[in-house]
């Protein structure tokens, strides 16, 4: 099986399990080739970034180490590392 069918296959694999575990929130790839920087004063710089490859998921879990069991699950299946972020709650809207 060529390698980014393969990847995808096992991705995807990683996406039902976390559906099926009740956790996935969302997530998708990202299109690099119609990136855009947009600076401070509102200029605009296009893409594409190369380095801005990839894409993102995001689970709904109890604890960091839980989040850390997904990500090396994502990582396993994507072959590449994955790095792990919180949310961080915003009182004013209430969360």
């Amino acid at each position: 099986m060529r390698t980014c069918v393969a990847v995808a296959k096992a991705a995807h694999e990683v996406v039902e399990e976390a559906m099926n575990a009740g956790v996935w929130v969302f997530g998708g790839g990202l299109e690099n080739q119609k990136a855009s920087i947009v600076a401070t004063d509102g200029t605009v710089t296009d893409g594409p970034y190369p380095e801005a490859v990839g894409g993102f998921c995001v689970v709904d879990v109890p604890s960091r180490e839980e989040a850390l069991k997904w990500a090396a699950k994502t990582a396993g299946a994507c072959r590449c590392a994955q790095e792990v972020r919180e949310f961080m709650p915003d009182p004013a809207v209430g969360n």
